[in-house]
């Protein structure tokens, strides 16, 4: 059974080095999305150079979306509406990933992540598992590789044979939940699922490990970027959260609570042997990254 590798890119050039070098004695290849348009719909150049990649480079199929929803609610009047086409534009950038398995044997394991989650394919439970579909729990880790949110685990990245895989979007949005058998309604549902494996050491969600001005970016164009827009987090208020290392963001609360933006959690500072070897190992070329 060979590995597919398959996530998208921003302009995280960090976590794509970090991904490769951890991933790449596991995976046959290495599947990138771009678009040429942010998650708010802003119109942004392509930031991916497979050359600056050069040990990875013949394993990397990169591929370039260069259009938008053809479904996009054209004038955007509410938060719902400008949210709801930022979702269109992520299953966009998902879907298109079905354009690079077309020879992929069906037995193969088609992996989804976000590039900041890295599923630990060193993990004896996911070697030995016979369901049909994968979710990784995930350590949580915030602004360095060494900072840990103890709150939660992460759900992080999903897979699936390729015989099994209805398509990318429905892979990403699958819920980290396994329903008893004897539960009727999995017979009609696409995402209540009774053949599930939660692999518990599923590796490591390393997220916002950018300099504030970058983050601060990032924020103004992803998914929810008309919430944070109404947050007034600035970069002045990015670069005290980071410094202190404070998450900003409540993960727990309902995603309507207005309040989530301002949660103030002290992040925890953990030893090498929660992060992977090759990090631990490579501290010196990512010492900006390390607390």
């Amino acid at each position: 059974m060979k590995i597919y590798d398959c996530t998208t890119f921003y302009s995280e050039h960090l976590m794509m080095d970090v991904r490769f070098s951890i991933l790449d004695k596991y995976v046959e290849k290495f599947i990138v999305t771009e678009s040429t348009f942010s998650h708010s719909g802003k119109k942004k150049s392509l930031n991916f150079n497979i050359n600056e990649y050069p040990k990875y480079k013949d394993k990397i199929i990169y591929l370039v979306i260069d259009e938008e929803p053809k479904d996009l609610i054209e004038k955007e009047s509410t938060s719902y509406e400008k949210r709801l086409n930022s979702i269109k534009r992520i299953e966009l950038s998902y879907n298109h990933m079905d354009k690079a398995i077309g020879n992929v044997n069906e037995e193969d394991l088609i992996i989804l992540s976000d590039n900041d989650e890295i599923p630990n394919l060193n993990s004896k439970n996911l070697q030995n598992t016979k369901k049909s579909v994968i979710i990784f729990k995930q350590l949580f880790f915030y602004y360095k590789f060494n900072l840990f949110y103890d709150l939660m685990p992460w759900y992080g990245s999903k897979a699936c044979k390729k015989k099994n895989l209805k398509s990318f979007s429905w892979l990403r949005n699958l819920k980290p939940k396994k329903y008893p058998f004897w539960r009727v309604d999995t017979f009609f549902s696409d995402y209540k699922l009774t053949n599930l494996e939660i692999i518990n050491d599923g590796g490591w969600h390393f997220t916002n490990l950018k300099k504030p001005k970058d983050l601060l970016d990032k924020f103004n164009n992803f998914g929810h970027h008309d919430e944070f827009a109404e947050s007034g987090i600035n970069l002045e208020k990015i670069e005290k959260y980071i410094n202190d290392g404070i998450v900003f963001y409540n993960h727990s609360v309902d995603q309507k609570n207005p309040n989530k933006w301002n949660y103030n959690y002290k992040l925890k500072k953990v030893s090498d042997n929660m992060l992977p070897n090759y990090l631990a190992e490579n501290k010196i070329k990512y010492k900006d990254w390390f607390s």
